[in-house]
């Protein structure tokens, strides 16, 4: 590969693009990445991480109303200080920034400031200089979509709303998925008047229905008004706000609106279109097990190829994806994409992994249904009606627990581990047979012993 400036050469310094460099790097591949705007990509600094810190917290919200029934008195009511948590989240993105920055660095790879464009398929074009690769990764991953309809540019996107000026006292969200529903939890907990609306039936289209109307029950408890079949149809700028016009003729006055409408991938200016690679039906790179697109010398991997959208994901990506081309083994099979657990971080959270109910009916046929739904402990003194709902889906031919779902506090640290076992294959004899700690919510999912349904 001498023939080549470098052998590998990634657009995108995200979650997947950073440890493909960093992994390439390590077998001795000479590796170059190019970034536009900030180091870590969305998880970093629009997604995952400052997500995960806001939502810490809105939590405090409960807990402050939590700590009377143990004995705890405020001297004064809580107030929450918006800037405060805005810039001390903008301090800790700087310092995650500059890691990701000297990791790079430490791994041998040279970083280029830049939105790279690619000429050729082994040609890059970025910061006035023409680069050549024996490979080029594309890992740019998402951006945020707004479909157009009067006043849409009136709204705010997920990029933006971590860093307002001022805290909206009203907030409306318009969206169904991830990220509407954490925002919508955030920003009522964090004390706004907040509003959500989504043109379906129900939000979180593709989960555990019962986990979805759980959710929802549990939302609105804590204030969230959910306006479901319905969509937003104008805004317009008001003296003291926007006022935001429903398809149902509904009218509501807010400060913000966040259009959490999807994500598409970042592919403008890259000049993928000119080289004739494939695309799929929702406009994402296709690539194959080795992650190749049409033109098998660019790679792609992450958000940008449509698989699950997920941090992780991305990172197993990578490291596949460097095993295939730079690794003395290449991978025997192809990455499995079964059983991947993940969290949304609303409130109650949620944490998922494997089939939903409706999802094991059809694979499985024959199926066992346990479910607990109980207030926890904390709340017995508490005073706060909030319950948690814990699910496991078991094939009943196999005995083999094939879907393990949950709803409420913590629920992405408790399957994280209940994650393993799902995807070990354990069955529910195995889950019988550990015997749980007590008293926590999570021994629920080794003692349901008797069929909700089947």
């Amino acid at each position: 590969m001498s023939e080549f400036d470098y052998d590998l050469f990634v657009i995108g310094a995200g979650s997947g693009g950073v440890r493909a460099a960093r992994t390439a790097a390590a077998t001795g591949a000479r590796v170059a990445v190019a970034e536009d705007r900030y180091l870590g990509g969305t998880c970093v600094n629009v997604g995952c991480v400052p997500k995960k810190l806001y939502s810490h917290a809105a939590h405090f919200h409960d807990t402050f109303e939590d700590a009377g029934g143990f004995g705890w008195r405020l001297p004064t009511a809580p107030e929450f200080d918006w800037a405060t948590l805005r810039d001390n989240k903008i301090g800790e993105i700087k310092r995650l920034n500059g890691i990701y920055g000297r990791l790079l660095d430490t791994a041998g790879v040279r970083l280029i400031n830049g939105r790279a464009r690619v000429v050729d398929a082994h040609r890059v074009e970025v910061a006035g200089e023409t680069i050549s690769a024996a490979r080029i990764l594309v890992a740019v991953g998402g951006w945020p979509w707004v479909p157009e309809f009067p006043g849409s540019e009136l709204t705010l996107n997920s990029n933006q709303i971590f860093d307002l000026d001022t805290f909206p006292r009203r907030f409306l969200v318009l969206g169904g998925g991830y990220i509407a529903v954490e925002f919508a939890s955030i920003f009522n907990g964090l004390g706004s008047e907040t509003h959500l609306v989504y043109r379906g039936k129900l939000f979180l289209r593709g989960f555990d229905h019962e986990v979805r109307e759980f959710t929802r029950d549990e939302m609105a408890k804590k204030g969230v008004d959910l306006h479901f079949e319905a969509n937003v149809e104008s805004i317009e700028k008001v003296d003291d706000g926007l006022l935001v016009t429903l398809t149902n003729g509904e009218q509501l006055e807010v400060d913000a609106v966040l259009a959490a409408t999807g994500r598409k991938p970042h592919l403008e200016g890259l000049g993928l279109d000119g080289l004739g690679i494939e695309l799929t039906e929702g406009g994402h790179l296709r690539v194959n097990d080795r992650f190749e697109t049409s033109v098998p010398s660019i790679l792609a991997l992450g958000d940008v190829t449509g698989g699950p959208e997920l941090t992780p994901v991305a990172l197993a990506e990578a490291m596949h994806m460097v095993q295939h081309h730079f690794g003395e083994t290449p991978p025997k099979a192809p990455l499995d994409y079964r059983n991947i657990a993940t969290a949304v971080f609303c409130h109650p959270n949620i944490g998922t992994v494997g089939l939903s109910e409706e999802q094991a009916r059809e694979a499985c046929g024959e199926i066992r249904v346990y479910t607990a739904d109980f207030r926890p402990l904390k709340h017995t003194l508490s005073g706060s009606s909030e319950r948690c709902l814990m699910k496991l889906i078991v094939d009943d031919q196999s005995d083999v627990v094939v879907g393990a779902h949950m709803v409420g506090e913590e629920a992405g640290e408790v399957i994280q581990g209940i994650g393993i076992a799902v995807r070990a294959g354990l069955t529910k004899a195995d889950f019988d047979a550990t015997v749980g700690i007590h008293p926590t919510g999570a021994e629920e999912f080794v003692t349901m012993g008797t069929p909700t349904r089947r």
